[in-house]
């Protein structure tokens, strides 16, 4: 039995490229950061980051183009492939990155005062929600979300929503 899966939960450094290829496919191009933080054995915290490159391809790379921003967090499933090129010296260079096959958005990047950056979550016209003028709004529900940052030592596995 073989086994190619990723789930990544982290925070994007950059906001999403969104590209079309030339058969009209939209492929976008995120990064991301995961942390990693331990105790050594003198008892000092110690942690490490971790840079991913994420490739969304159809619908999936338009939802992450219009609502994911740099600093947001976002879980990520999906695939290791590697792919190979000739660079312009001649030399052969290969790379490793996630293709993307499920995405959940996370919580949006804030200020240290706890509030969002203005401008940093702009739903496009296009996908603004029509209601009817009498229609009272329906209640959002809130969706439990866990900032990383947050976490005093690790994440407990009860607390995970998924």
């Amino acid at each position: 039995m073989n086994v190619n899966k990723v789930m990544l939960v982290g925070r994007l450094t950059r906001d999403p490229e969104v590209r079309t290829t030339n058969s009209g496919q939209t492929v976008t191009s995120i990064s991301m950061a995961t942390n990693r933080f331990w105790k050594d054995k003198n008892g000092q915290r110690q942690d490490q980051t971790e840079f991913h490159n994420v490739v969304l391809w159809g619908r999936l790379g338009e939802i992450a183009g219009q609502y994911l921003t740099k600093g947001q967090e976002a879980f990520i499933e999906g695939r290791l492939q590697t792919r190979k090129y000739t660079a312009k010296d001649g030399t052969e260079k290969r790379f490793t990155e996630i293709v993307a096959e499920n995405m959940q958005l996370g919580s949006r990047p804030q200020r240290a005062d706890g509030s969002a950056p203005s401008g940093s979550y702009n739903r496009p016209a296009s996908v603004q929600p029509v209601r009817p003028v009498a229609a009272p709004a329906p209640v959002e529900e809130e969706i439990p979300t866990i900032n990383l940052d947050e976490e005093p030592d690790e994440v407990k596995i009860e607390d995970v929503p998924f």
